[in-house]
């Protein structure tokens, strides 16, 4: 097949393609660019391309083929990878939410809550809100990963029920 026959099948057959885009991409200005990306991925991968070959459905696999590699690609710009033996997942896109009681509390007051705590949980949680990880705290204590979650997670409980109070 010579080139300008094959270029114009292509153009006869790639209007089909528009619509899809738009449904993939959700945005005009991304659907023309996965549109134009798909045509021109095609006109340098001619020689790929079988003649008898259904041409919509070749369109189509190259243009989800570009779809899904630039999704992964944006996502894994947007993930950050902790190499600590937790592997904890932090997401860059995740946007901070204002805390309203910060505010309204101060310092003394929280310090005050946190003294006021068992010394069973006080203790771990310190450690934890000073930056120590959760394995770092359990051998610290010398107590089980398990139980020092658990004090932690009881300790902010017992926190919030005197913050509440106050």
């Amino acid at each position: 097949m010579s080139t300008v026959e094959f270029n114009e099948m292509l153009l006869s057959n790639a209007e089909f393609l528009k619509p899809f885009t738009a449904t993939l991409t959700h945005d005009q200005d991304d659907a023309r660019d996965l549109y134009q990306e798909t045509l021109c991925k095609a006109l340098t991968n001619q020689d790929k391309y079988h003649e008898g070959t259904n041409i919509k459905a070749w369109l189509y696999t190259i243009m989800r083929n570009i779809f899904i590699n630039h999704y992964r690609r944006r996502a894994k710009q947007r993930t950050i990878f902790d190499h600590t033996p937790n592997e904890f997942l932090l997401n860059q896109g995740a946007h901070a939410v204002y805390n309203e009681a910060l505010s309204t509390i101060s310092l003394k007051e929280m310090q005050a809550a946190i003294y006021k705590l068992p010394a069973l949980f006080r203790n771990p949680f310190l450690l934890y809100f000073e930056g120590y990880r959760y394995n770092e705290i359990a051998k610290a204590l010398h107590e089980p990963l398990g139980t020092i979650k658990s004090r932690i997670h009881f300790a902010r409980k017992l926190l919030k029920k005197q913050i509440k109070r106050s």
